[in-house]
């Protein structure tokens, strides 16, 4: 029934304008779609997501929305940090810290927190490029 739609995820926030300068101005997304007081949608590849307010902003303790980065990791992980972002580091079995990658196997992962506390993710489960 469902496993032929498309989904999207839902990011709650507490402030849009505090939330659009950090999707906007430190993510680099741009707002597509309609303007709905209180709702930004962003497009990231061939999907999208929003952003919306709610008084419940800020209370998930789980991963809100997760991007593939592919080879590109570590390039973007260098890019985010540069422009302020401070990312999360997790104790995990299996799992070795680099930097501020999480390294199992094949598979990287970095995370990182909007202004609200929503927590993003970014991964790659591919091989690790060539130094």
């Amino acid at each position: 029934m469902l496993r032929n739609r498309n989904v999207f995820a839902t990011i709650a926030v507490k402030d849009i304008e505090v939330a659009r300068k950090f999707y906007e101005g430190t993510l680099g997304f741009v707002h597509d779609g309609p303007r709905l007081d209180g709702v930004l949608n962003f497009r990231s590849g061939a999907t999208m997501f929003i952003v919306y307010a709610s008084q419940y902003a800020g209370t998930n303790q789980a991963t809100s929305a997760s991007w593939d980065a592919g080879d590109e990791i570590e390039d973007i992980v260098t890019s985010l940090r540069g422009k302020g972002i401070t990312f999360e580091h997790y104790t995990m079995p299996d799992t070795v810290l680099e930097g501020d990658i999480h390294v199992s196997g094949n598979m990287r992962v970095a995370w990182f927190k909007d202004p609200d506390g929503n927590i993003l993710n970014l991964f790659s489960s591919g091989q690790r490029r060539k130094a």
